[in-house]
């Protein structure tokens, strides 16, 4: 059936509903031009799953892992020194469950929730990483995951080495007391440091003053740091 035709309207409205079906051709337009280019129309690009794998395999072994060897080169890539905290925070994203490897599925599924295929956009995502050391709740989940993370899958305890370096990464720049504490580990009797051990010194970071005025002789604190206490004490009072 024919289409009856409308009368076609003149003056200022005619015009501007012109326009409006002009810039609404020229939106369609563009927007059809950057679906099929595969970018969005702010012109960034969607995030690829297969293009996310093929980063991976930039650095993964034939074991489909990445190493010590893709690792180095991977933290050279990104612009960060594979001791820097915000390797930390990244390897807690992507769930890693050992220090130094990253596998295929690690990899996919904590850079595909960081929406990150290439080097430039996770490079885009540090301040990002880095904010979640200032959020109290993230930075306990790290500071627990990093446990688990650095010791030695067939040893319940960390080597207290490896817990010293850890410590300093996390706790270094926070705790005023902490270069005391680092002090008292290097004299002590210690050569590991549990599970329970390693959760207390954070709280015992945040809730003990710097002078240990408040600290409470008959709380659960582990024995660990009822020692260092004393050790403190004496050291202030000779």
């Amino acid at each position: 059936m024919p289409v009856k035709k409308k009368r076609k309207s003149s003056g200022p409205a005619a015009a501007t509903a012109t326009d409006d079906t002009g810039l609404k051709r020229c939106k369609l337009s563009s927007c059809c031009r950057s679906q099929a280019s595969g970018k969005v129309v702010s012109g960034e690009e969607h995030f690829s799953s297969k293009k996310c794998l093929a980063w991976f395999y930039e650095y993964a072994g034939p074991d489909e892992v990445v190493g010590p060897e893709g690792m180095e080169k991977f933290c050279e890539d990104i612009g960060v020194e594979p001791e820097n905290i915000i390797m930390l925070v990244l390897a807690w994203k992507l769930e890693a469950e050992s220090m130094g490897f990253f596998t295929k599925e690690e990899w996919l599924k904590g850079m595909t929730s960081l929406q990150c295929d290439c080097t430039e956009k996770l490079q885009s995502k540090f301040d990002f990483l880095r904010s979640q050391l200032n959020d109290i709740s993230s930075f306990k989940n790290i500071y627990r995951y990093a446990f688990d993370f650095a010791r030695d899958k067939d040893q319940r305890s960390l080597d207290i080495d490896t817990a010293k370096s850890m410590l300093a990464l996390l706790l270094g720049r926070t705790w005023p007391l902490f270069s005391v504490f680092y002090q008292y580990l290097e004299q002590s009797k210690y050569r590991v440091m549990n599970k329970d051990q390693w959760y207390n010194v954070l709280e015992f970071s945040r809730t003990v003053h710097a002078d240990l005025s408040n600290y409470d002789e008959d709380g659960a604190w582990p024995v660990l740091l009822d020692e260092f206490v004393e050790w403190q004490k004496v050291r202030q009072a000779s």
